[in-house]
């Protein structure tokens, strides 16, 4: 990724600029009124299904981890993300859909499968994708890392020495930890975790009789164990001494022996189980969220199992034990030709080897704030709206925004919702520090956030106990929003200071996914903030807001109808263009009004970057419609709506993508971008984002997604947002290469002629 590409942000081509919508693509009369007769918008031909998109999107993600221009370790990290995703797949989707067909429903999904019809498509998807996730590790990933130092070795191939010294750091560190649980007519099939690999053991006693074991691999060990004699080569590109690996799963098999002294091993096998992690959380009969939450996280502990992976030359007697007693049907176990649970090689990309590794980099501060001097946020706030794009920009403002509110004595009450923190937030210490110097503050802290239900729970309580007032969410649905509110004296009353966002308040996450950050002290804006948070925290009316786009109050309609107004529009002959970017399409009603738009020839542009269930370039619905999903070292995160409306273009940004449960099910926030300023940037971005020929796939009528371009000169818009928009943040001005040669051009006339800069 070192190879800048040759445009920046202004250089997009002109027809998929978004400053000027290009002329409709006229639809044949006789092919429309054909389609008509033939589909309606509700046909589930019309449609993705919406499982098999997410497994599209993880295709995607592990083409980076096949592109040798990638850095090795960066190609390593991809696949591991692959595996954690899988891993995420089975615990929330493929777990739903069990659940759908043990029921015996007959409800269809929005492209017409049934529960069990789309477990059976997932499962032959899944294998060939493991498959190639095994093939690309064995025969390109491995050999690589070896090239350059790295050797991940099978156990077996180690020298005398290396295998002496790893016996070694068995009995000292492995031997402790582990726990051999039997399983006999007096001893109950263990339990066994989900995500944990364990080694399946058959032993042998005297009698002839063969018992089973289960061991499981610590967690709290690393996966891959560095080999403390390592060979003395060095690689042949880095000059780098050799640093070898075993997998420890390896080296608890070859120790079984002091295990089970006196007894025969006869066989070993690795397995791993993922279970269902859907929590029941009984909202309306419980007094107390925290404590409904915290049961149920208990009780996922013993939830379903809905995956067994298990070694591919796994004996047909393990297998039944196995299958048996977790229980789980065989359709749903994973013969797997090579190592389990391979999010774990994330563990090499700690490694200090920055040259396998992209290239690190500092995030700006826009010149509003870098020039501040000693002024506050809220000084500048008091000038100008302020625009954040993670983490291209620093995520530190945001955090300041909190600390200086927390000291400053004119701040009377901050309010603040939280989702995903972290650990170790600096946000939350903000939030105790305001709360200890006596400011009024209010959290609502999502406890129904999945897989950080317990960071969330430990936070609640540290605030709680610090005097904070907390809310847990709103009865029956989960609060997805990011917004904090300062209230603040001046003069002989107060001001409102806001902070809106498309990402979490995690500083971590700020620095891998892309995500916009917005300051405002519009006075409309605080109103609806003001009664926002009022709603959230007791019993106010949901007024309908001014400019806020609020779910599930008004979100949807607002976005309904500027998406009509669109039509109309185009319709009036004044160009109608829509630019949707987000993480997910999936909500029925939006992909028909999306089609509806198509039909009257108004240009879609979708920047989709995972799920998309809506098919685009289908001859008399979408084929004015692109869909583009780009996947690079950034997540893509943040979600943008831009309406051309007749000239006058509006951009909303904010925390809901395009689907049923984000418009209906959660509180979510859209808001306007009014500056122009900031709206020539954000425009500017998402230019680029849809010129961008690197790192893009884009979606066929079909379902499948193709790339771009893979040519030396193509156009990575992330890279390029790390390189012209880094230097464009600093002088706060968006440039095209044309102006800068004009600015050249008038600065070398200035300085001949003896003008100052």
């Amino acid at each position: 990724m070192e190879n800048s590409p040759k445009a920046g942000p202004a250089d997009a081509p002109e027809t998929q600029q978004i400053t000027q919508a290009p002329p409709p693509v006229p639809i044949p009369a006789s092919e429309a009124a054909s389609s008509a007769t033939v589909l309606t918008l509700e046909a589930p031909e019309l449609y993705i299904n919406r499982e098999l998109s997410l497994l599209e999107f993880q295709k995607r993600v592990l083409q980076q981890a096949r592109e040798p221009e990638n850095p090795l370790l960066e190609r390593v990290k991809f696949l591991s993300i692959v595996s954690s995703n899988l891993d995420e797949f089975f615990m929330v989707r493929v777990a739903g859909l069990q659940r759908h067909a043990a029921s015996g429903t007959q409800e269809t999904s929005v492209d017409g499968l049934s529960a069990v019809a789309q477990l059976q498509l997932i499962r032959q998807e899944v294998r060939g994708l493991v498959g190639k996730m095994q093939s690309l590790w064995k025969d390109e990933l491995l050999p690589a890392l070896g090239g350059d130092a790295i050797r991940v070795a099978e156990l077996s191939s180690l020298e005398t020495e290396e295998r002496a010294a790893l016996d070694s750091y068995f009995l000292q560190q492995v031997f402790p930890v582990l726990t051999p649980l039997a399983f006999d007519p007096g001893r109950p099939f263990p339990h066994i975790s989900s995500g944990s690999l364990n080694l399946a053991v058959v032993v042998g006693e005297n009698q002839g009789t063969d018992n089973f074991a289960r061991i499981k691999v610590p967690e709290s060990l690393p996966r891959l164990v560095p080999v403390p004699a390592s060979r003395k080569s060095r690689s042949p590109n880095s000059g780098k001494p050799e640093l070898t690996f075993v997998w420890l799963e390896q080296l608890i098999s070859a120790n079984l022996g002091l295990l089970f002294p006196g007894m025969e091993i006869l066989e070993a096998y690795p397995f791993r189980v993922t279970r269902d992690a859907e929590i029941a959380i009984q909202e309306l009969e419980s007094d107390d969220l925290l404590e409904s939450v915290e049961e149920a996280m208990r009780q996922r502990r013993f939830s379903n199992v809905v995956r067994l992976e298990v070694a591919a030359d796994t004996s047909d007697k393990v297998l039944e034990i196995l299958a048996t007693n977790l229980p789980i049907d065989k359709q749903d176990v994973y013969a797997v030709d090579g190592h389990l649970g391979l999010s774990r090689l994330m563990e090499l990309c700690t490694l200090d080897r920055p040259d396998l590794k992209d290239k690190p980099f500092v995030p700006s501060i826009p010149a509003t704030l870098a020039s501040r001097g000693d002024e506050d946020i809220c000084s500048v706030m008091r000038r100008e709206d302020i625009l954040l794009h993670h983490p291209y920009d620093s995520f530190q403002p945001v955090v300041e925004f909190l600390q200086q509110a927390a000291r400053d004595p004119s701040v009377l009450a901050i309010k603040v919702t939280l989702y995903r923190v972290g650990r170790n937030s600096p946000i939350v210490a903000a939030l105790l520090d305001a709360a200890e110097n006596g400011k009024q503050v209010s959290v609502l802290v999502e406890l129904k956030a999945r897989f950080d239900e317990e960071s969330n729970i430990e936070w609640a309580r540290t605030l709680e106990d610090a005097g904070v007032h907390v809310v847990y969410g709103i009865v029956g649905m989960k609060v997805h929003s990011k917004i904090a509110l300062l209230v603040r004296r001046e003069g002989e009353g107060v001001r409102r200071y806001v902070h809106l966002g498309t990402g979490n308040y995690n500083p971590v996450t700020a620095r891998v996914y892309t995500d916009f950050g917005f300051f405002t002290c519009n006075e409309q804006i605080a109103d609806d903030a003001t009664y926002f948070f009022n709603s959230l925290t007791g019993y106010a009316k949901r007024n309908e807001p001014q400019e806020l786009l609020v779910a599930p109050v008004n979100l949807r309609h607002r976005l309904e109808a500027l998406i009509k107004r669109e039509i109309a529009l185009q319709r009036k002959g004044e160009g109608g263009h829509l630019v949707f970017k987000m993480n997910a399409l999936e909500d029925p009603k939006m992909i028909r009004l999306l089609y509806r738009a198509s039909q009257a020839g108004v240009k879609v542009d979708l920047l989709v970057r995972g799920i998309c269930c809506l098919r685009p370039l289908l001859p008399g619905f979408s084929e004015n419609i692109r869909v583009i999903s780009i996947v690079g070292r950034f997540l893509e995160h943040g979600r943008a709506y831009y309406f051309r409306n007749g000239g006058a273009e509006e951009i909303y940004l904010g925390s809901a993508d395009l689907m049923r449960r984000n418009l209906s099910h959660r509180v979510e926030i859209l808001f306007p971008v009014r500056n122009s300023k900031l709206l020539r940037r954000l425009k500017d971005i998402l230019n680029l984002q849809l010129a961008d020929t690197k790192k893009s796939h884009q979606l066929q009528s079909d379902g499948r997604y193709l790339r771009s371009d893979s040519s030396a000169d193509a156009i990575d818009s992330q890279l390029a947002l790390l390189t012209h928009e880094r230097e464009a943040i600093r002088t706060e001005t968006r440039p095209s290469p044309s102006s800068r040669k004009r600015e050249s051009a008038k600065k070398a006339r200035k300085n001949k002629a003896g003008s100052p800069e």
